[in-house]
């Protein structure tokens, strides 16, 4: 999956959810994905009733966490620091996790971020700019 659409995506963590429920064989990725979903207890309810969630919508102004963006997030800084790319990123995942006594909570803190980095290129209508990225990672 390396440019899933929102459903794929979706689909991706039903499935992934499902398989680890029933015991069955995961991907590496699966299984890796399954252990971030369980970390977040918050989300297994919804993950195990794709019927009913596949199409919700999550409006930040509402206050809404998209647990689908969090969990892809979670993936995204997993591949992140599993590749050194953005140069520096183990340095800071190594930094935050000593910091915060988490990997789980460093991980958070570098999704603001990532989330930073999102926003700027979405409304300058601009590529991802890693610099943006890591300097938000230097503040936190």
């Amino acid at each position: 999956m390396f440019n899933p659409t929102r459903d794929q995506a979706r689909n991706f963590l039903f499935e992934t959810w499902r398989k680890r429920r029933e015991s069955a064989l995961l991907t590496p990725l699966e299984d890796l994905t399954a252990q971030l979903i369980e970390k977040h207890p918050e989300f297994h309810g919804l993950l195990a009733d794709p019927v009913r969630y596949q199409d919700k919508d999550y409006a930040p102004e509402h206050g809404a966490t998209n647990p689908f963006l969090h969990l892809m997030m979670h993936l995204t800084i997993e591949e992140q620091i599993s590749i050194g790319q953005p140069h520096g990123i183990r340095a800071h995942f190594e930094r935050l996790t000593q910091r915060l006594e988490s990997e789980h909570e460093a991980q958070h803190r570098m999704m603001e971020c990532l989330g930073e980095m999102i926003w700027q290129a979405q409304r300058n209508g601009t590529a991802p700019d890693a610099a943006i990225y890591l300097a938000c990672l230097e503040k936190q």
